[in-house]
């Protein structure tokens, strides 16, 4: 599981950034999450290949989190793609994609699925579930907790040996949850496997102000990526337009006892994000204000403490 931030600012795009875009990588598959103007050139400049793009959420149709769609399906229908693309999103997605599909004398040389979420649906995607929540902003918007699918037990390799089992292409077999047979025994995966384990979390807030359904999504998350359009001192401003600042960000990640808080959505007034970074790390110590191209991986929390 591998986070790119495409782009991290909020409103309008600046020299320094670009408008909400985030690319999830989970194993061969890349989910994006918002597409901002100007995001098929972020990736460009990034590691990942938008050709590998196969599930787009979009979190709500203000400007800095859609407008880059129609541009999206240009280039990859240019480089040649021929694999479905699907989007979701809030209410309006089938007719914006429908619009967006077919902009200008343009027509895609391939399928485009647009389906339409609301709090509470989920999208199973093999790999990971993608599930939306109710975001509170000042149109209809989502959320999004994207979770990993449940990771096998932990093997017991002590107990395989008493059972009779030697190491090596049998132990293999077990852990992929095959019987094997040794001396005239069956020995049961479920004899040397502990139980399932939970995969990682991940949740991404779209644009909102702090929310309580969103804490309660965001608990025991490895990552949570809030947005944080504004410090403190401007609190007033963030919540009449929909919107979070750095310290109301951390004090729902302390909350909600995530692993990692990483801000994004930066309002073009910032030339330094200083502020925003201390004031949340203030109250919460493992925060990072995200920047266009900071590339992380979501390492799985020790849940044994």
């Amino acid at each position: 599981m591998q986070l790119t931030f495409l782009g991290t600012g909020g409103g309008l795009p600046s020299p320094s950034r670009g408008v909400s875009a985030l690319a999830l990588q989970i194993g061969r598959d890349v989910l994006l999450f918002d597409c901002g103007e100007g995001t098929q050139r972020q990736f460009m400049l990034s590691p990942v290949s938008f050709m590998k793009v196969s599930n787009i959420f979009i979190s709500h149709f203000h400007g800095d989190h859609f407008l880059g769609l129609p541009g999206l399906i240009q280039s990859m229908n240019f480089s040649g793609r021929e694999d479905g693309l699907h989007i979701y999103g809030p209410e309006g997605t089938v007719e914006f994609v429908k619009a967006a599909a077919t902009l200008g004398a343009f027509r895609p040389l391939f399928d485009i699925y647009a389906k339409e979420m609301a709090d509470g649906d989920t999208v199973e995607l093999g790999a990971c579930s993608v599930k939306a929540m109710a975001a509170d902003h000042t149109v209809p918007a989502l959320s999004f907790v994207i979770e990993e699918a449940e990771r096998r037990g932990k093997f017991n390799s002590q107990r395989a040996r008493e059972l009779g089992v030697p190491e090596g292409p049998l132990f293999a077999r077990l852990q992929a949850g095959e019987r094997v047979s040794v001396n005239g025994r069956e020995v049961d995966p479920d004899e040397v496997m502990g139980p399932p384990r939970p995969g990682r979390k991940v949740v991404y807030s779209g644009d909102t102000r702090p929310s309580k359904v969103l804490l309660d999504a965001a608990r025991g998350a490895e990552v949570l990526i809030h947005e944080a359009t504004l410090d403190s001192s401007l609190e007033e401003g963030a919540m009449e337009y929909g919107h979070s600042t750095a310290r109301a960000a951390a004090e729902l990640a302390r909350a909600a006892d995530v692993g990692q808080l990483i801000l994004t959505h930066i309002s073009t007034r910032y030339d330094s994000t200083e502020v925003l970074e201390s004031e949340a790390k203030e109250i919460f110590p493992e925060t990072v204000v995200a920047h266009d191209l900071m590339s992380i991986p979501v390492r799985l929390r020790d849940r044994t403490q």
